[in-house]
């Protein structure tokens, strides 16, 4: 399993950013994203399942991030709005093959067994 972010950067708050996530290597997934902030432990901020399309988010992230999938790209987009200084963190890709459902049970750091290498996300005040 190959994974590939893009897309990060500097925003100013209330700004917003689509991060990609190009995969290879896997057809049925649980694909989160995942951030660190310094000084922080990692935190799975959504993720989306192949099987059935469902979704989990974190709530500090609820209404303003959304995740999809482009499966004719075999991409997966976190498109982030509202951005906050908070959400400023290395964000990754990562994957878990098999068709489990989204859930807080499953989205979480130790779940997955691939990992991309990261984009870094900065968000100003």
């Amino acid at each position: 399993v190959q994974l590939v972010e893009s897309g990060g950067g500097l925003v100013q708050a209330g700004g917003s950013l689509r991060l990609s996530c190009a995969a290879s290597g896997v057809d049925n997934y649980l694909i989160g994203w995942v951030r660190q902030a310094p000084g922080k432990e990692r935190e799975v901020v959504s993720c989306i399942s192949s099987s059935d399309g469902g979704t989990y988010y974190t709530d500090s992230v609820k209404g303003r991030f959304t995740i999809s999938t482009d499966n004719a790209k075999n991409t997966v987009y976190l498109q982030m709005n509202s951005l906050k200084p908070e959400d400023t963190a290395v964000y990754y890709c990562a994957a878990d093959p098999g068709t489990v459902a989204a859930g807080p049970s499953v989205c979480v750091p130790t779940w997955f067994g691939s990992w991309g290498r990261g984009t870094q996300v900065t968000v100003s005040s």
